[in-house]
């Protein structure tokens, strides 16, 4: 799979197609296109591959493949009707991949649940997805304990790992289906719902999206072909909780994978050294501690083995990017995508990266910019929604009419493609705001903030005001305690339009995050309603714009 992939960008539609084509190995998946297969079908060929590393203890994929159908046989013993949904936790552990590949072999649908979430969002998942088994991790199961009143779809709750304050609720690895067991073999429809992913969130409610097992197994193929993995490639998921587009992309590519769940670049520096790590996977907010981390070996090339980084989640800046390439000798790249397309759609190639971009358009994925209101297809290098179309895309949300097939997808995402088909993103839509009927990229006045030198993260949004639309603020970390507030509010408001201009800054220890490393926005608005703004302006919009 070290084929470099090829692209096309029409000037005239404005689309940017992939034209490289996927790896046709998926053709011999036994039992069906199950997303469960990819683990059988590596089983079988690699049988005694190192699969999984996990806290020094290693899983060969026949040793995965073997608890996958333990698992899938106790199931059908709970769940004799096919269909029926069981929430799984993304936990960085090879419990995940027990809870998930079993469910699919039982011939059942998963929902996945985010091991950190507290209350709020352990209930609107599982009453949403009205799962009737839960896997959970012993800290979730005490989270649940207090609200399983709430949950009346919910009958039986499994832990994937056992607890001593939790005595007679069952473990995982000691499910056994009594002999003799009812046969495990299933084969679904590609298009049969394989499971059920709740977006971010970070903009609203989390919405349920249902993911086929189409949608899976190509993207799995999509994303090893881009990533260039194959079953010498060794992958470290650096990652605070496991993602199905690095689980199902590398055992597809059969290849071994790392998880790193801590944030401490130190250790998985040495954990990638120890590990011969080729792919470095991991989110911006880390990536950005790695570039500043002491290495684990000599100066001249801190992971001898590493051939790539790879940053999803959020925008990874540009010069952080920069940093990293020069230090680690390896392309940087940044991918896009999102939970409705399973999730990668577009990834920056890593033969010819362009850090800024977020990539060109995986193979049989089309991606085009339209206009917000009219629709109408934008010329390259215009700015517009980012539309995609392909394979990976959703069969639709929970409760809601199916999308039609081969129907743009409107991502409510703000970008551009340049002539060569690479995507660079500018906004939400939602996060754009307007002052004075101007439209304010909060993106781009980051941008200004950080050439700042005492900046070394920052996060801008708008205030709501009754006269002016909305009223730039901004939260920063600092590198320099002695650096002002008006200070950095100065050497934005000089360089930029008086509509961009900040009109408050607060300086702050940490800007607040998810979970994943995302910036919450639609929380952030709340907090900068309640600040206190200056009387004027800045400057005086007559002075004219810079």
């Amino acid at each position: 799979m070290r084929n470099p992939m090829e692209f096309r960008a029409n000037v005239e539609s404005g689309r940017s197609v992939a034209v490289g084509p996927p790896p046709s190995a998926l053709g011999d998946l036994p039992g069906g296109p199950s997303i469960d297969a990819l683990l059988e079908r590596a089983a079988r060929r690699m049988p005694r591959r190192a699969a999984i590393r996990a806290d020094g203890a290693e899983w060969t994929y026949d040793e995965l493949n073997t608890q996958v159908t333990r698992f899938a046989r106790a199931l059908r013993q709970l769940l004799p009707d096919l269909g029926s949904v069981v929430a799984v936790p993304a936990v960085a552990d090879p419990a995940f991949v027990t809870a998930l590949y079993g469910t699919s072999r039982s011939g059942n649908i998963s929902v996945i649940l985010n091991p950190l979430w507290r209350e709020d969002g352990l209930v609107h998942a599982l009453r949403t997805s009205r799962a009737q088994i839960a896997v959970v991790t012993p800290q979730m199961y005490r989270v649940l304990s207090d609200i399983r009143y709430n949950l009346p779809y919910l009958d039986t709750v499994i832990l994937t790992h056992a607890a001593d304050d939790i005595p007679d609720v069952p473990v995982l690895g000691d499910l056994r289906a009594p002999a003799p067991p009812p046969s495990t073999t299933v084969s679904p429809l590609p298009d049969a719902v394989a499971c059920v992913l709740f977006t971010s969130g970070t903009t609203g409610a989390s919405k349920a999206v249902m993911l086929t097992h189409r949608n899976l197994t190509v993207n799995a193929a999509q994303t090893a072909y881009a990533h260039q993995l194959d079953d010498r490639s060794v992958t470290l998921n650096c990652l605070p909780t496991y993602h199905l587009m690095h689980l199902n992309s590398s055992v597809c590519a059969m290849a071994r994978q790392v998880l790193h769940p801590k944030g401490d670049p130190a250790g998985s520096l040495k954990a990638a050294v120890d590990n011969g790590v080729t792919h470095y996977y991991s989110l911006p907010v880390r990536l950005a501690q790695l570039a500043t981390a002491e290495p684990a070996t000599g100066p001249s090339k801190p992971v001898p083995t590493l051939r790539a980084i790879l940053s999803g989640g959020s925008a990874l800046p540009v010069e952080r990017a920069a940093v990293l390439a020069r230090r680690f000798q390896v392309p940087v790249v940044q991918g896009y995508g999102l939970a409705e397309t399973s999730p990668l759609s577009l990834c920056d190639p890593l033969d010819a990266s362009r850090h800024g971009s977020c990539g060109v358009p995986l193979p049989g994925t089309q991606c085009r910019i339209v206009h917000p209101d009219t629709r109408e297809v934008r010329p390259l290098g215009e700015t517009g929604e980012v539309e995609l179309r392909g394979p990976q895309l959703m069969k639709g949300y929970l409760d809601v009419e199916p999308l039609p097939r081969d129907v743009w997808f409107a991502t409510g995402d703000v970008g551009r493609m340049d002539t060569a088909g690479h995507l660079y993103l500018v906004n939400r839509i939602k996060d754009v705001f307007k002052c004075d009927n101007f439209l304010v990229s909060p993106t781009e006045v980051e941008a200004v903030l950080r050439r700042h030198p005492a900046v070394d993260d920052c996060v801008v949004v708008g205030r709501a005001d009754p006269d002016r639309g909305a009223l730039a603020c901004a939260l920063v970390e600092t590198r320099d305690p002695t650096v002002r507030a008006d200070d950095l509010a100065a050497f934005v408001n000089g360089q930029v339009p008086y509509y961009q201009r900040i009109w408050r800054v607060e300086i702050v220890d940490e800007i607040p995050r998810s979970a994943n490393g995302k910036v919450q926005r639609i929380d952030l608005r709340d907090t900068v309603a309640r600040w206190t703004l200056p009387a004027g302006p800045p400057e005086n919009p007559t002075q004219g714009e810079n």
